[in-house]
């Protein structure tokens, strides 16, 4: 009985031995477990914190962009840009090139590097596009314009114009020449009034009021009255100058050369007579900061501040 007693301590105490070893292990796999996940979560957030902290040096880096704008644009990009540095210190402009669309896209076509294209056509950006000058991913429409009619500042003798009065080929006028999108809409406009002559024969909107030389206005009551030039600036001091009657320009270059060109509205060309005036932008192809480029056009169309200085240079914005 005894031995037997013996036997079942022994038994009971080696059991006991077994279950104490199995708690040890199972305690020891657990702990390594979750000290594993303990590491994994770690590394996870010091990842996070890692593509955070890049992500704000990037956003954080100096970018200098390079815009070629219409020329109407150039006092109210200026100020706009200036605007930008201030709320972004870490992007600045360079040299900020303002030519007729025409020469934009020319530039472009040569090799000349830009980040961002604001033309003043919907037709010169179609082409920019179709030549693969812009990312056509980023275009976007963003101002609108009107063409009025002007005559110099204290001229008297000259009120309240309109395209039948120009008809009557009483005046002497101005218009941008084919690289100009101000000249191509005031041909469009005069064409409705027998005053431009369509390589064509189209009328209006349907016409890209492009002709070559004198004969656009041969033959029509315009006929020896009608001088081009290269920009809608020199367009403008043609009239504030007094070397034409009237000139056609945008209600922005009446604000843009009210010190230097001065220049009085005498007439609004009606809408209906030409293809909607508004200004594309698009970040190109060819650009380098394509994000910080996008980001610029963006905020020329949502920023609070940007829409009061487009609204004072005589813009609207298009949406």
């Amino acid at each position: 009985m005894k031995k037997r007693m013996h036997v079942v301590v022994a038994a009971a105490f080696a059991a006991a031995l077994v279950a104490a070893f199995a708690l040890v292990g199972c305690s020891s796999g657990n702990g390594s477990a979750a000290s594993s996940a303990a590491t994994s979560s770690s590394a996870a957030s010091a990842s996070t914190a890692s593509a955070s902290a890049s992500s704000a040096a990037a956003s954080g880096e100096k970018v200098e962009l390079q815009i070629f704008a219409a020329n109407s644009l150039t006092k109210a990009m200026a100020e706009a840009q200036e605007l930008y540095t201030k709320q972004n210190p870490n992007v600045t402009f360079a040299d900020t090139q303002y030519k007729s669309s025409g020469e934009l896209n020319s530039m472009l076509e040569a090799g000349s590097y830009a980040d961002i294209e604001i033309t003043a056509s919907k037709g010169t950006m179609d082409t920019a596009e179709e030549k693969g000058y812009i990312n056509k991913d980023t275009r976007i429409t963003m101002f609108k314009n009107d063409l009025v009619i002007v005559t110099k500042a204290d001229n008297a003798n000259i009120t309240n114009v309109t395209l039948d009065d120009v008809a009557t080929g009483k005046y002497t006028v101005c218009v941008g020449d084919d690289s100009v999108p101000a000249g191509n809409y005031a041909n469009q406009s005069l064409s409705t009034v027998g005053c431009f002559n369509d390589p064509d024969g189209k009328v209006g909107k349907d016409s890209a009021g492009k002709a070559n030389g004198p004969d656009a206005y041969a033959g029509t009551p315009l006929e020896g009255k009608v001088v081009t030039d290269t920009s809608v600036g020199n367009v403008c001091q043609h009239a504030a100058s007094g070397d034409v009657d009237i000139a056609f320009v945008y209600t922005s270059d009446v604000e843009r050369f009210a010190e230097k060109s001065p220049v009085k509205v005498v007439g609004t060309v009606p809408a209906d007579t030409h293809k909607n005036i508004t200004y594309p932008g698009a970040v190109t192809a060819q650009s380098k900061n394509t994000e910080a480029a996008k980001a610029f056009l963006d905020w020329c169309m949502t920023d609070k501040q940007a829409a009061e200085i487009w609204q004072k240079w005589g813009f609207e914005l298009a949406s």
